[in-house]
């Protein structure tokens, strides 16, 4: 009976302690999480941010709320460090539109969600630029760049054109920037930078210049902004003048300005009066950067060629003839482009209002050719911009809206295209290029695939950029 009681006692006793130990580990475990000490329990935080650096970037911003030490982890550089070590980083497209009210909306695609994210608003900026001239604010771009030119042209004391537009946008060493713009045609200098990491914006160091609708590329790690638009005494002028920035010193610094050759020659005082030279288009293409140019009078543009600027030399020589002759005009005043895997590529109105034919340069024979079949664009006259386009996941996409005005997407199998009706111009790839345009000649893949849509309304396209984190 006594060894029976003593077992009992013993039992009880080690039940005890055993539930002692579980409630003290419990409330080490609370502790341990209301500290942060560990990202995930019973695993080192260097763990942890390999498991999380493996997680799509879509996700992050729903794992935030989790804790602090998560929201922490999850906006800190060491994470997106390791996501660069892994090989695990996600090339998002950013794309800016224009709704009511002139109001400016940025929103991310991740292409291999399909997934859309909303960005959080384009701070304003409130300031005084000169004594009497009150407080203005400077919320973006959009406007058709000829439509403000046409200000050059327009007498005191007829009305202004709209008063906040002709912002830049660019994209360096993981975020996003806006560049300037017009106040009340008056040229800012302000510069806007969003993080995607922290989801925020945050104002930046003022370029030297105030400048509206200048061109912007990347080169060299560098964010350039050439040429644009500022306010004379007579009214709005054209800049020549150039900058670049670096984003590890946060500092702008100016080159060269642009000589405008062809705006020198002209052969009366008169003319060279009435026409202006401005920039119409950038692209940042085998190390340097290429600049189309424009001479103009409303309501008309002379395309001049361009000048191109070689960053070891630092100075500016005269662009290729066949590069600016074939460069396609977007609309009056703009020339778009975009370099994808070493290849310049633009974008030409067919002959139909609601297609357009892809367009590849060739720096060997200073050409350009048409590539096979039609992309679908529709047909908006009294859009500000009825495309488009980005170099994504190493192919080519043309962002445009349908006739539903559904903002559309598309991948362009550039690839496999090559047009076998222009085969006897001359004209040559590198060696890899030329190969796979063979292999796919006898592809039936189509041209071009939709990858994402998003709901318009009546949104205006403005710009788009691409980030890889």
């Amino acid at each position: 009976m006594g060894s029976i009681l003593s077992v009992n006692s013993s039992k009880t006793v080690t039940s005890k302690v055993l539930e002692v130990t579980q409630i003290e580990s419990c409330k080490r475990q609370r502790l341990s999480c209301e500290g942060n000490a560990r990202l995930i329990p019973s695993l080192p935080d260097e763990i942890s941010i390999q498991i999380l650096a493996r997680i799509p970037r879509i996700c992050y911003l729903k794992m935030k709320l989790v804790s602090r030490a998560w929201k922490a982890a999850i906006v800190s550089t060491e994470l997106f460090n390791v996501r660069k070590e892994l090989g695990t980083t996600e090339e998002w497209l950013y794309l800016l539109t224009k709704v009511e009210d002139d109001k400016f909306l940025w929103y991310a695609l991740d292409p291999l969600s399909r997934r859309w994210q909303r960005l959080p608003i384009m701070p304003g900026v409130s300031f005084e630029d000169e004594p009497g001239k009150g407080i203005w604010n400077v919320v973006g771009s959009s406007v058709k760049i000829a439509d403000t030119v046409r200000g050059w042209f327009v007498k005191k004391g007829q009305q202004a054109p709209l008063p906040f537009h002709g912002s830049a946008v660019g994209a360096i060493d993981g975020c996003l920037y806006v560049l300037g713009g017009l106040s009340k045609a008056s040229a800012v200098r302000c510069v806007w930078q969003y993080n995607p990491v922290l989801n925020a914006w945050s104002e930046m160091s003022p370029m030297s210049t105030g400048r509206a609708f200048c061109k912007t590329g990347i080169l060299n790690k560098k964010l350039y902004a050439v040429g644009g638009v500022t306010r004379g005494r007579g009214g709005l002028i054209s800049l020549q003048s150039a900058e670049v920035f670096d984003p590890h010193t946060g500092v702008w610094s100016e080159i060269p300005s642009m000589p405008f050759s062809k705006a020198q020659v002209l052969p009366t005082a008169f003319l060279a009066d009435l026409l202006k030279p401005i920039a119409t288009g950038m692209t940042s293409y085998r190390g340097k950067l290429f600049v189309a140019q424009s001479l103009y009078c409303w309501p008309f543009f002379v395309d001049v060629g361009g000048e191109v600027y070689d960053p070891e030399m630092n100075l500016w020589c005269e662009m290729p003839a066949g590069m600016g002759d074939g460069w396609p005009v977007k609309q009056a005043g703009t020339k778009l482009s975009v370099t994808v895997e070493d290849e310049l590529y633009a974008l030409e109105p067919s002959s139909s209002l609601d297609s357009a034919r892809i367009k590849v340069y060739d720096y060997r024979t200073d050409t350009w050719k048409f590539l096979v079949g039609d992309v679908p664009i529709c047909d908006f006259s009294n859009s500000e911009s009825s495309y488009l386009l980005a170099g994504l996941l190493g192919e080519l996409h043309v962002i445009a809206k349908d006739g539903n005005n559904n903002i559309r997407v598309m991948q362009v199998d550039v690839q496999n295209h090559l047009d076998s009706s222009s085969s006897s111009q001359s004209f040559s790839f590198n060696d890899s290029f030329h190969q796979k345009a063979e292999s796919g000649a006898e592809s039936e893949t189509p041209l071009w695939r939709v990858i994402a849509t998003r709901s318009a309304r009546s949104a205006d396209l403005v710009s788009c950029q691409t980030i890889d984190l």
